[in-house]
């Protein structure tokens, strides 16, 4: 029985990568599109649950009203100072919440919400085991003693993700 080398470990974890990644990686996408969804309505269900789209909603026409003051603020001082002076003020945030401040705050706590029930979808619990295989087949190639038994486990591991290990090139054909 020949050990394996370092150069044949790293092989098997590069082609492990190679399998699995760009599966992860899609299924990742898919993920995102549903989680952010699910985070858009779970901003609006809890926001109405707790009562906070009444809080969102006078903050709103508040910042609006705000908005409106401050640019009518603006356009008078812009009239009505001298030819030669500047104007001299400014609006600063020093430890005022605003509405994105509480959105945001909203936001975060909705995405929990989403996270939870994405996992429930077939899609989260298809990430799952496409990460859970691929972490099996890491585990697989730095606990193999040969390469050849190392090669009938992975493809095991690789027929759950629809490949074979040992992949066939087909030929080009003749040039005519």
């Amino acid at each position: 029985m020949s050990k394996m080398t370092k150069y044949q470990l790293e092989h098997f974890k590069s082609k492990v990568r190679r399998q699995f990644n760009p599966l992860i990686e899609e299924q990742e996408l898919l993920v995102k599109r549903f989680k952010t969804e699910a985070t858009d309505k779970a901003v609006d269900k809890l926001s109405k649950k707790m009562g906070a789209d009444k809080v969102l909603n006078k903050f709103r026409y508040a910042e609006k009203m705000l908005k409106e003051a401050r640019d009518s603020a603006r356009t008078f001082f812009t009239k009505k100072k001298p030819k030669e002076e500047r104007l001299n003020y400014t609006f600063e945030k020093s430890g005022d919440i605003d509405l994105s401040d509480c959105e945001e705050q909203l936001r975060e706590w909705a995405e929990t919400l989403a996270e939870r029930e994405i996992q429930r979808r077939p899609e989260g619990a298809k990430l799952k085991l496409l990460n859970d295989l691929k972490v099996k087949a890491i585990d697989t190639v730095m606990e193999a003693g040969t390469p050849d038994l190392l090669i009938v486990s992975l493809n095991k591991v690789s027929q759950k993700i629809g490949m074979n290990w040992e992949q066939d090139i087909k030929s080009l054909p003749p040039v005519r």
